[in-house]
């Protein structure tokens, strides 16, 4: 048999709201099939609960600040991949695979081409992604002598600009509904108003449409009977665009659903669910290992496929997560435990980034109670054991004195091993360098 085809198919800040991870009101028929079939990932954690950087971690086996995504590629943002970092596409390509992308790009500035894909086509929407995705799969199926690697990303369910109104920015656009079908869940970490239930109805809907595309993504797998040799991959970005989630270093804004199925192999289908905490970087690692290549040397992640496999595996003790980036310098790193989360914020900045694109946002948190009047502390501690939600800051209780000491330390010396630069000071964003260039030029 040769090597395995691979197909990842990504979409916007869905976290883990979906009926299999347990959201009973959220239709996902297609998403639990998925998932019954393959292998659930339960405690996958994404590196950076923002677009570009925990897309390029996907895609190169690294943490942001040692890929260069420390931000957002689009735009004046301008962030970028570094030009040594190896995209997977790249790797694939290389290796004699057929390469291709559909869809949402947000990695790399720089295109198609510095992901090693041989054949792109720049679409949004989950319905036109999966159309040129089915088109360009049953392609394969009967004209290929070579594996194939594809990667399609679509944009829902991020929120969506509606024509003719300028706010607020939900999740439905032009072309979605509401779905309150099974009812409306609110997260723990949102207040139950009329507002929050608003959004939440609004996601669902996005997200019973984004389950529809996906269901006719697989139906096509097995039309074509790809599904012998290919690896399936169902993940996303980070969490929900709700406040305290998307853009924030708190459980919401770090896990995300991550599923996989390859039918050949045992272990790598029937139903599991992974309880083992898991990186997005592992991604990368995991799917080369499968394939038979070796993961370039400065990878950062660790392959899952002991564990799939029944091997021995050392699971992670720990996840790092960080954002330095998004709308404006916010530069935090998190440790999260078995037990327990630390967050080190570098600036006094709101306590914490709004998600919403809107000039009001609609939904409301816990806490704070009121977010305008509340910045950043230094160091944040929660016990995730009594706390899920995180709502309770326990870091400046003298119970938790040593708790506090010992993650400190853990956290500098993850840092200093991956010579995190925010040891060495604020990071320069490229728009500063591009402001200080365009002063230059005038002098």
């Amino acid at each position: 048999m040769r090597q395995p085809n691979v197909l990842i198919f990504h979409c916007h800040d869905l976290g883990q709201f979906s009926h299999c991870y347990g959201v009973e009101t959220v239709r996902t028929p297609h998403l639990d099939a998925f998932a019954a079939e393959g292998v659930r990932f339960s405690r996958s954690f994404c590196t950076a609960p923002q677009c570009s950087p925990s897309r390029a971690s996907i895609f190169t086996g690294r943490y942001p600040h040692n890929n260069g995504v420390m931000g957002l590629t689009h735009s004046h943002f301008a962030w970028d991949l570094y030009p040594e970092e190896r995209h997977l596409g790249e790797i694939l390509r290389d290796a004699g695979y057929t390469t291709m992308g559909i869809g949402i790009i947000h990695e790399t500035r720089s295109g198609p081409e510095r992901c090693g894909l041989e054949d792109y086509l720049p679409r949004a929407f989950a319905v036109d992604v999966v159309d040129q995705a089915i088109e360009r799969l049953t392609h394969l199926a009967g004209n290929s002598d070579r594996p194939f690697y594809m990667q399609a990303g679509c944009i829902e369910p991020h929120r969506l600009a509606t024509t003719g109104v300028e706010d607020p920015m939900g999740f439905i656009g032009n072309h979605l509904q509401p779905d309150t079908t099974l009812g409306v869940s609110v997260p723990g970490y949102l207040r139950d108003t009329e507002g929050t239930r608003t959004e939440i109805a609004e996601l669902q809907g996005a997200v019973h449409h984004l389950d529809e595309q996906f269901g006719r993504l697989m139906a096509a797998v097995r039309e074509l009977k790809l599904e012998k040799n290919t690896l399936l991959i169902f993940t996303t970005d980070h969490g929900m665009a709700l406040p305290r989630a998307k853009c924030s270093l708190y459980e919401p804004g770090l896990l995300v659903a991550f599923m996989l199925r390859y039918a050949p192999r045992d272990g790598w289908h029937g139903g599991r669910v992974m309880d083992e905490m898991i990186s997005n970087i592992d991604y990368l690692p995991t799917i080369l290992e499968l394939v038979g290549l070796p993961a370039p040397t400065n990878v950062q992640g660790r392959s899952l496929v002991p564990l799939l496999d029944g091997d021995d595996y050392a699971p992670r003790d720990a996840i790092f997560g960080e954002m330095t980036y998004h709308d404006y310098h916010d530069p935090r790193r998190s440790l999260r435990t078995e037990t327990h989360k630390l967050i080190v914020n570098f600036t006094t900045a709101p306590y914490f980034m709004d998600p919403s694109q809107s000039w009001r946002p609609r939904s409301d948190t816990i806490f704070p109670p009121s977010p305008a009047r509340m910045k950043h502390p230094t160091v944040e501690l929660y016990d995730l054991r009594d706390d899920p939600f995180e709502l309770h800051d326990i870091a400046e209780e003298p119970s938790q004195v040593d708790v506090l000491k010992e993650m400190l330390a853990r956290l500098h010396r993850h840092l200093v091993k991956t010579e995190d630069p925010i040891l060495e000071g604020p990071v320069l964003s490229p728009a500063h360098r591009n402001a200080v260039a365009l002063l230059r030029e005038s002098a």
